[in-house]
């Protein structure tokens, strides 16, 4: 009679330690995104209360597992930068299965504040922030209000400092005492040859005059 319990009693201490290890199962699923369903990566999902601390976090594809849930009745939460926290309770782990979960995160939105963005721009100051001169832009309407100009930009400049006329016939100017052959106009961004409609007698007008 003993040496017919023998294997019997072998087989047990053989599956005792499987025994054991099935007091613990694989939780796994996937967390996506509610409004949109794509997959969210870096979700974690932590076993509320566990000790030692049982948690992941989802990889690219938003798929998560987590090993070594004690079976029973558990409670996860689940926490993503943006979005709200979601705590899931009740989540039945049993030994004969891996539990499956699919978790959708609501994103986190918060009201701001009205606000107003506005762009001033001075004519005093350049364009390029990194020009060493000073510049000053017109407006077709500043051409025609300015006294003298006779709706010339050429002889609208000569009311600033540093800008003086070469004399009363022609409308050339001199900018700090380098030559009028030496000056860019733009229009609207532009370069132009010259500011006059035609050239002056014996030249080709513009810049190779």
């Amino acid at each position: 009679m003993q040496r017919s319990l023998e294997p019997i009693l072998a087989l047990l201490l053989a599956l005792l330690p499987f025994g054991l290890l099935a007091q613990t199962q694989v939780v796994k699923g996937t967390v996506k995104d509610a409004d949109s369903g794509l997959p969210l990566p870096g979700v974690n999902i932590v076993l509320t209360g566990s000790d030692p601390f049982l948690g992941t976090t989802t990889d690219l594809d938003g798929l998560f597992r987590l090993e070594g849930v004690p079976v029973g009745r558990q409670q996860f939460a689940v926490t993503f930068i943006g979005y709200k926290p979601l705590t899931i309770p009740n989540v039945l782990v049993t030994a004969g299965k891996e539990v499956v979960l699919e978790i959708a995160l609501e994103s986190s939105v918060e009201q701001l504040k009205e606000f107003e963005v506005t762009n001033t721009t001075s004519k005093d100051r350049p364009n390029n922030e990194l020009a060493k001169v000073s510049a000053r832009t017109f407006s077709l309407e500043e051409v025609t209000r300015y006294s003298g100009g006779r709706n010339d930009v050429a002889r609208l400049a000569t009311n600033f400092a540093g800008v003086s006329g070469a004399n009363d016939s022609r409308n050339d100017i001199v900018v700090r005492g380098n030559s009028p052959t030496g000056l860019l106009w733009r229009v609207e961004g532009l370069p132009i040859g010259t500011t006059n409609h035609f050239s002056t007698l014996g030249t080709t007008g513009g810049p190779v005059s």
